[in-house]
């Protein structure tokens, strides 16, 4: 799902979420929810049925705060990374680098 401009609201069993993204793997689960919790967000996971036994274990995930929009929070500057130091941006967010220029593109 990654990041995208809309603002996504549902439930997760009987809480209600503001989803951060849908159908992603455990790996990705882990590393959203250790970055969503160290900025203080409560965060619900629910893993998705599979329709078959052999189909891959998917989860969704979402916050409870129900202003938090991440594609907001991310090009606003306003999440760091786990120690503290550095900027979240676009490709970090999407675990594409560790690399955290503030630059959301590169000149050539």
């Amino acid at each position: 799902m990654g990041l995208g401009g809309k603002h996504q609201f549902g439930s997760i069993g009987e809480q209600r979420v503001t989803f951060i993204e849908k159908g992603i793997v455990e790996e990705r689960l882990d590393f959203l929810k250790h970055l969503l919790e160290f900025h203080g967000l409560e965060v619900v996971t629910e893993e998705q049925k599979r329709k078959k036994e052999e189909d891959p274990l998917l989860y969704n995930l979402g916050v409870t705060d129900m202003v938090f929009n991440p594609t907001v929070y991310v090009f606003q500057r306003r999440l760091k990374t786990l120690d503290g130091n550095h900027i979240v941006n676009q490709d970090y967010w999407n675990q594409l680098s560790e690399d955290t220029k503030p630059q959301y593109w590169k000149n050539s």
